[in-house]
């Protein structure tokens, strides 16, 4: 099979490799559509996020959808040909977090394009098969891809607690954001969608947003929102969505983007501001799968470029593009 490779930061490769063999509990699939997230591209730029640093050769994306050509042992052999969404992360079974229901927590987590372990990006890949959901045939391949960054949004709707009637500022207007904005719209609140580049927010209807505003034309802060979720990881995102949540709002990290931000623990103490921070989901796949086969976000619409594997250098950075939301790999 061939695999596009990461050797070093803006240096990648197609080699060949042995379709691999699944193994006892797993199932090799046939990948059909990877969505390209930041964190691919961050790897691509930098050659590492945090303390995850690339130190030899790495096949990213984790973003995937496909079917199943094989089963290992102890896998009902009616999963062959069925199609499947990969949820990336696989936790220890026994861990503490794992056996108490957060195992996205996990510290053991191995996790696709995650130094040292390989992604994606490639035409076939074994997974365990707990772990690859099945999707209903009317889903695109696409769609199903996108149920991983789907799940991030439902994982900030719940730690943010959303509920019904309540008002929610989103920052940050891209897939993440989006999606975010959708479910807490499906959930009964009324968002509003705010991005430093307008163009970003040209989309924001298609995807529950009620009302948008740019830093250029954000009106003066009020303690309006019940929550405030960021999608930027922008320090400056960060500190105007805090200015503007009510008395015991709550605020959800999601973007990861400054190490430290410097924030105003007057505002937070005087008005019991609630900060929390989100890593990935858990326990998501079975609601995004529902959404996706009821139509309710249209996943579909996100995919702004496709691009096979000879192309992923592309993929990688056509985030960078006017108008461009989310770039897919079709191997």
């Amino acid at each position: 099979m061939r695999v596009s490779v990461l050797d070093a930061p803006g240096k990648l490769r197609l080699e060949e490799r042995p379709v691999p063999v699944p193994g006892p509990g797993e199932v090799l699939v046939r990948i059909a559509s990877v969505g390209v997230c930041g964190s691919d591209t961050h790897y691509y730029r930098e050659g590492r996020i945090g303390p995850y640093v690339v130190e030899s050769p790495l096949v990213l994306g984790h973003e995937a959808s496909g079917r199943v050509e094989a089963v290992g042992d102890g896998v009902d052999p009616a999963r062959v040909g069925t199609r499947v969404s990969l949820e990336p992360g696989i936790p220890q079974p026994y861990s503490a977090e794992t056996l108490s229901g957060h195992y996205n927590l996990d510290p053991a987590v191995r996790f696709f394009a995650t130094p040292p372990v390989d992604g994606v990006f490639s035409e076939y890949a074994v997974h365990p098969a707990a772990f690859s959901h099945p999707v209903p045939e009317h889903v695109s391949d696409d769609a199903a891809a996108l149920l991983e960054p789907l799940g991030v949004a439902l994982a900030a709707r719940a730690a943010g607690k959303v509920q019904l009637g309540n008002r929610v500022l989103v920052a940050g207007a891209g897939p993440i954001g989006l999606l975010v904005s959708a479910v807490c719209s499906l959930a009964g609140a009324e968002v509003t969608l705010t991005d430093v580049r307008a163009e970003r927010l040209e989309q924001a209807r298609r995807y529950g947003a009620s009302g948008t505003f740019t830093a250029a034309d954000a009106p003066v802060p009020a303690p309006e929102y019940q929550v405030f979720i960021d999608a930027t990881g922008a320090e400056s995102a960060v500190l105007s969505g805090l200015s503007r949540l009510a008395p015991r709002g709550r605020c959800v990290l999601v973007g990861m983007g400054s190490d430290t931000i410097a924030v105003p623990v007057p505002l937070i103490q005087g008005r019991e501001l609630l900060i929390t921070g989100t890593f990935r989901y858990a326990n998501t796949w079975p609601l995004a799968v529902e959404i996706a086969s009821r139509g309710l976000i249209d996943l579909d619409g996100l995919v702004t470029s496709r691009h096979g594997l000879d192309d992923v250098e592309a993929a990688l950075v056509a985030g960078a593009r006017d108008g461009a939301l989310k770039a897919v790999v079709t191997p």
